[in-house]
């Protein structure tokens, strides 16, 4: 069984909101999810990604590999938690 870390679309018509989940890699994209990991709002203004790092990591080690759009959202997340752990 081979792990993603993944966005799913939950929002409406002209208005996207997406969850950050773990799913088998070959499920659907709206499909069952392992573990739900955070949110995206894309149109939020402030803060747009909501990621548990700790979770994150976790799957990671466990061999979950992130798409390439999450790769760059969890570098983000990583330096604003360092930023404002500062």
């Amino acid at each position: 069984m081979a792990l993603k870390i993944r966005l799913t679309r939950v929002g409406a018509t002209h208005n996207p909101h997406y969850r950050v989940v773990v799913a088998e890699a070959r499920s659907r994209r709206d499909g069952a999810a392992v573990e739900l990991l955070g949110t995206y709002a894309p149109r939020a203004k402030g803060q747009q990604v909501n990621l548990d790092l700790d979770r994150v990591d976790y799957w990671i080690s466990k061999g979950a590999k992130p798409t390439d759009t999450l790769n760059a959202m969890i570098k983000k997340a990583r330096k604003a938690a360092a930023a404002s752990a500062s």
